[in-house]
């Protein structure tokens, strides 16, 4: 892990699962030439969210062949497995889902002792207070501005809430004089990232399909590295 890439006020992560699944490996390499540091990796267990687009073995192949960052979103029923297996991945930086995890101090403390980067991740409607006792120890706190398992609906969107929460995290975090990153995903535009960047609110962003065109996505990713350039020079 390179501990400079984390100290940056702004950093887009494309989605892995976005990308071209049949040719990752290129992908990744697109990813790297335009200049971004990390990549989004979703793990789903089909059971949490209706979905399993990425395995774990690829994940632990494609670490062999790329310096990105591999910062996780474990989104799973049960998290032991899965976050033992990103750590033996080399995951960077692993967030798991507070509203599946019957132990959350614990999972925190557990992973920060395997030298990886711990936080959690909120559904939509999972209020803010329940960070109120673990916020000091988390790395990162991921907020989705959709609901898990929807991102295939014709017509699902951000949460008219989403904005609010937001702010009200960004205040929880300054508040306390915390250095805890904000990782906003679901249907993230350059749009969102332009209003949560600029404004400092929130510091990753995952880039999905709002974001990364199919038919281009090496052109998609370098205007979403000059977006952060900017971002970053302010």
């Amino acid at each position: 892990m390179n501990e400079n890439v984390w100290e940056k006020a702004c950093h887009i992560s494309p989605s892995m699962i976005t990308l071209d699944m049949c040719n990752l490996e290129q992908q990744c390499k697109l990813v790297e030439e335009a200049g971004l540091e990390m990549i989004h990796v979703d793990i789903l267990d089909g059971h949490f969210s209706p979905s399993m687009p990425l395995g774990l073995d690829t994940v632990k192949q494609l670490r062999k062949k790329t310096n990105l960052e591999f910062e996780a979103h474990v989104m799973v029923t049960d998290s032991q497995f899965f976050v033992d297996e990103l750590i033996e991945a080399g995951a960077s930086q692993i967030v798991f889902h507070i509203e599946t995890c019957d132990h959350v101090d614990g999972m925190l403390n557990y992973i920060r002792s395997k030298g990886v980067r711990a936080g959690v991740a909120l559904k939509p409607a999972t209020p803010l207070c329940e960070l109120e006792y673990i916020l000091d120890k988390c790395d990162a706190v991921l907020l989705m501005l959709i609901n898990p398992g929807f991102a295939q609906v014709k017509g699902e969107e951000q949460t008219p809430y989403s904005a609010r929460k937001i702010h009200e995290l960004h205040e929880m975090i300054k508040v306390r004089g915390l250095d805890t990153k904000v990782i906003l995903d679901g249907r993230i535009s350059p749009e969102n990232i332009k209003t949560f960047g600029m404004s400092g609110e929130a510091n990753i962003f995952v880039a999905g399909s709002t974001c990364i065109k199919k038919e281009n996505p090496a052109e998609s990713m370098k205007q979403l590295k000059d977006l952060e350039d900017q971002i970053n020079s302010r």
